[in-house]
């Protein structure tokens, strides 16, 4: 999982922003506006999107005032936007409309959530991106070093208000689960100073040199942040919890199905309902079955999916002996992917992206693996390897997953995407899932296509999860599936053991939609493969499809086929069958 998601997502319920200054006239303008309100709405959305820190004095405001002030630019942005002929734009400036549009139509319809009074949740709550923005705060100079002073002396103030909207939510029927209630106190407690240790939060006093700085920086965590994390820690347990939802369905919530219908709409970009969404996964996992039968009939003689899972799972040599095992495979897959993604792109981006463990917190709060940008391309990114699983994950599963986040997945196009795009007006501010995670889900089938995938075991686990979340993830928040239910279906796929299972159903729980965003996107970059093969014939160029796939940048799904189609045109002119 991409961790921008985790801000992006963040950013999207729970943003705030001044008035507009002035009225953008042309798209550009707008683009620009919309960088620039967006960052001055929550701050700390540049630490996750590879865009320069800026405003680093201070946290978002979350109050009332500052929801309605950022609705109303919104609103104004789309009326003028949607004056906007598509047909008159050159599809450079198309592309930048369309993305306009459904972010900003998004953002609108995300307010029906009220995210804001139920604003607890492991993924993207503000104290899982504590630790990053304290590793990114900078402190070179003395402004850098008086705006950290002022961000983090003002975390008292944050979490006040937190606590007031947090009151607000119980007291209008709008309250987290208490699954994910009790991960964020674990997350908070490994924020918190314990024997003796010095608090994860330091970040920008161990990187200055100046002892002045040093000495107020560390006195203001003792002083401001740590009584404030405690302060929010004891109200989740003794207050929130107790009142906090037994269960996990967004449906639960005043305005649920709207909301849910909403979320669907912001990971996919696609118009669909609960009940199509659910078919379209259910149908698509049956192709992945029929699959997999034909691959055990052929290994052990039988077409049972759950005997061939165990069979293979079986298998110590699909083990690792230790932890340090996991992450010394991992490493070793991504090194051997950069090689082979070479294969079937143009041009690799210079950008690398090593592996590391995932960070404390994110690990006791059951984060799942994820990808972490790094602004700077000099430097590599970072490809965060969660490491409790590793008695029961088989080594192909873990190729999977690095595939999926570094080569030729996340990694590949983030980095590509900047590279070729340097001087792209959004940034990394504006992304969607569908395009971003289903390029990732659809890279999972290149490193097939490049014999990534050296045993059966991946290329049945490749299989068995896809378009399972098009299933879980509608079933749990609007079709009446209990967390039993889900938790059974998600162990049945012999992805995950029950503690994993009842992680993910706390993700589904957090991130409502976002799970379908995968095969959502998947199956139209594969559609538009299929659609492309069949036109093009024997010209058909894998390398050309990948590039005319990435070349767009992050794009609603509509706006994707609308390029692949003018790329498909240009091509059949070399056609001569």
């Amino acid at each position: 999982m991409l961790d921008l998601l985790r801000a992006a997502a963040a950013l999207s319920l729970f943003s705030t922003t001044m008035a507009l200054a002035q009225e953008p006239a042309t798209l550009d303008q707008m683009a620009a506006e919309y960088r620039l309100q967006t960052i001055a709405d929550d701050p700390i959305v540049t630490y996750f999107s590879g865009l320069p820190p800026s405003h680093n004095d201070r946290f978002a405001d979350r109050r009332a005032a500052a929801l309605n002030a950022s609705d109303a630019w919104k609103g104004v942005m789309l009326r003028k936007l949607e004056t906007i002929e598509a047909d008159a734009l050159t599809d450079q400036q198309r592309a930048l409309r369309a993305v306009l549009l459904e972010q900003i139509s998004s953002d609108l319809r995300l307010r029906v959530c009220r995210g804001e009074l139920w604003n607890v949740n492991h993924f993207t709550g503000w104290q899982a991106l504590l630790v990053p923005v304290a590793e990114g705060q900078p402190v070179a100079t003395t402004k850098d070093r008086t705006e950290a002073l002022a961000r983090w002396s003002s975390l008292p103030a944050f979490v006040a208000v937190e606590i007031a909207n947090l009151d607000r939510g119980l007291a209008e029927h709008y309250a987290a689960p208490k699954s994910v209630v009790r991960r964020v106190i674990a997350q908070l407690d490994s924020l918190l100073p314990a024997n003796g240790a010095a608090p994860p939060l330091l970040s920008p006093a161990t990187r200055s040199e100046d002892p002045e700085f040093k000495r107020r920086f560390a006195g203001v965590v003792d002083e401001d942040v740590v009584p404030a994390l405690r302060q929010y820690r004891n109200y989740l347990e003794t207050v929130y919890l107790p009142r906090a939802r037994d269960g996990v369905a967004v449906t639960e919530l005043p305005d649920g199905r709207a909301c849910y219908q909403a979320m669907l709409r912001a990971n996919t970009t696609l118009d669909r309902t609960p009940e199509q969404v659910y078919a379209l996964g259910e149908r698509a996992v049956e192709e992945n079955l029929s699959a997999i039968r034909a691959i055990g009939e052929r290994r052990f003689g039988t077409t049972n999916v759950l005997e061939i899972v165990d069979r293979l799972k079986a298998d110590p040599a699909n083990h690792f002996e230790s932890a340090q095992d996991l992450l010394s495979f991992s490493r070793a897959i991504v090194a051997k992917a950069k090689i082979r993604t070479a294969t079937i792109i143009s041009a690799l981006p210079r950008q690398d992206v090593v592996v590391e463990p995932n960070r404390s917190g994110d690990e006791a709060a059951g984060v799942s693996s994820h990808y972490d940008i790094n602004g700077d391309a000099t430097a590599p990114a970072t490809y965060r390897l969660q490491m409790g699983p590793w008695k029961t994950q088989t080594k192909g599963e873990a190729t999977i997953v690095a595939v999926h986040e570094a080569w030729p997945g996340h990694h590949l196009q983030i980095a590509y995407a900047r590279e070729q795009q340097p001087s792209r007006l959004l940034g990394d501010l504006v992304m969607n899932s569908a395009y971003v995670e289903g390029w990732a889900r659809y890279a999972e089938g290149l490193a097939e296509d490049i014999g990534l995938y050296e045993g059966d075991d991946a290329r049945v686990f490749r299989r068995i999860w896809p378009a399972r979340g098009m299933v879980v993830d509608p079933g749990l928040h609007a079709l009446g599936w209990s967390r039993q239910r889900a938790i059974a279906y998600l162990v049945s796929t012999g992805r995950f053991d029950d503690a994993r299972a009842d992680e993910m159903v706390d993700r589904i729980a957090v991130l409502p939609g976002q799970l379908t965003s995968y095969d959502s996107g998947a199956l139209e970059i594969l559609s538009l493969r299929r659609e492309a093969e069949a036109a093009l014939g024997p010209v058909f160029d894998l390398k050309g499809f990948n590039a005319a796939i990435l070349a767009p940048g992050v794009v609603p799904l509509a706006e994707l086929r609308r390029h692949v189609g003018t790329w498909i045109a240009s091509r059949q002119g070399h056609r001569k069958d």
